[in-house]
């Protein structure tokens, strides 16, 4: 056993999803894979039975995630959530509309979805923050202003033409 501990593991909890969830998620991401399933055994939480799944050990894109089996008591909001920043307009519609998929359609705006376990993401431009953090600040006011009236996945081509103060 001379695995390197992770520091830091997202843990996702959830009612019963835990395993579709992850599969789920790894069938989107490249270099993504299920690492490992624990079952619950005989000493077993009061609502689950021998046998079910209590976690999966799963990476996307080399970050390690964990998700739980822990029951009804939590669930996800917007107050955490996910950013895949994508290079490309194709990447872009890809995973809003891999992950969108069976989500809640009023949660989509500015980029943001929560996808069909309740888990929220941002599919975002890679050049967004430093397009908004620009040292013009009427750069960055129009690309604000501009990405403040998507209402659901950004449109890249249109967030770069407010930057560059382009109105077509």
């Amino acid at each position: 056993m001379n695995n390197k501990i992770q520091k830091i593991t997202t843990n996702l909890w959830f009612d019963h999803q835990a395993e579709e969830a992850a599969t789920f998620y790894t069938s989107i991401f490249k270099n993504s894979s299920i690492r490992r399933i624990t079952r619950y055994g005989k000493e077993r939480h009061e609502s689950r039975t021998e046998g079910a799944v209590m976690t999966v050990e799963f990476e996307l894109e080399g970050i390690p995630f964990v998700a739980l089996n822990g029951g009804p008591t939590y669930t996800f909001t917007e107050a955490i959530s996910f950013i895949i920043n994508c290079e490309t307009q194709e990447e872009l519609d890809y995973y809003w509309e891999k992950l969108s998929e069976g989500g809640d359609e009023k949660a989509q705006v500015c980029g943001w979805l929560k996808d069909k376990f309740g888990v929220s993401w941002q599919v975002i431009p890679a050049s967004l923050n430093e397009m908004i953090s620009d040292e013009n600040p009427e750069k960055s006011e129009r690309v604000m202003n501009a990405l403040l009236q998507t209402k659901t996945k950004i449109d890249m081509g249109k967030l770069r033409q407010a930057y560059e103060g382009n109105s077509n």
